[in-house]
């Protein structure tokens, strides 16, 4: 009979495992590839590791994990105070208009061929040009988050990605060579856009405010950075605002690709 009662599941029963599933679905994007994602894991062992004690009605562990439990949270909105920014811009920049940004949303349910794949070798193809003429360059790649608070900064475009369209956008003489392109699945979709520029000062001297503006946009949000250095035409790429290493081009391409999926 208990058996039987176990299995009863009510319609809201089924929406609430829903709705927990998709909130830790977004909490791991958030903090995946981070430092952050081992406290994440750490943070679900503890919690389930209460709940059985609590199932088992061992009161004595039960009361010190859910006391350790409630003191902690403090602790870890500090500790995580960067990705619940993030997490709140996500879910307060959530446009459910149409079913095309619905399901970009929500990865895991989007259909084969919904979303055009970024062209990665195209940008990466350009950024390598640019690199060995010295051609400064920093490009915003959006993945869940929205970027119109700071696309209404710069121009808006809407052109296919392609390596001389992007060559030509930061050739020195073009007038839409200052500030940041950012590109939405496969399309420039802002030029001449201006980024917050983070205050770390972990960032080293040698880099300039293009790399400022790049930490900082990966700091507020999940985009992805990548710049050309207009001194030593090095390419720099930057996610989650930390710079990630990568020894040739090959393999930037390769991160890429994996970031966007």
């Amino acid at each position: 009979m208990d058996f039987l009662n176990f299995l009863d599941f009510s319609v809201t029963d089924i929406i609430d495992i829903f709705l927990v599933a998709v909130l830790m679905y977004y909490v791991y994007q958030l903090v995946r590839g981070t430092v952050a994602i081992n406290i994440f894991i750490g943070i679900v062992i503890v919690w389930a590791f209460w709940k059985l004690t609590e199932v088992l009605d061992m009161k004595m562990i039960s009361s010190m994990v859910g006391g350790f439990m409630q003191v902690g949270l403090i602790a870890l909105i500090i500790v995580f105070q960067q990705e619940i920014r993030k997490f709140l811009l996500m879910v307060g920049s959530t446009n459910l208009a149409s079913k095309r940004n619905f399901l970009k949303h929500f990865k895991f349910l989007k259909e084969d061929g919904l979303t055009i794949g970024t062209n990665v070798d195209a940008i990466v193809a350009a950024c390598e040009k640019m690199g060995s003429t010295k051609t400064g360059a920093l490009i915003i790649i959006a993945r869940n988050n929205s970027l119109d608070f700071v696309k209404t900064t710069g121009d808006k475009m809407y052109i296919e990605i392609t390596q001389p369209i992007l060559e030509s956008i930061f050739y020195k003489n073009s007038p839409l060579h200052d500030g940041a392109v950012v590109i939405e699945d496969n399309f420039i979709v802002a030029t001449r856009v201006i980024l917050p520029v983070s205050n770390e000062r972990s960032i080293p001297l040698r880099f300039g405010l293009r790399h400022r503006a790049a930490v900082g946009i990966t700091e507020k949000t999940d985009s992805l950075a990548i710049i050309v250095s207009e001194e030593t035409g090095l390419i720099s790429y930057i996610k989650n605002g930390e710079f990630v290493l990568f020894k040739d081009l090959e393999e930037l391409s390769s991160l890429i690709k994996s970031d966007l999926l």
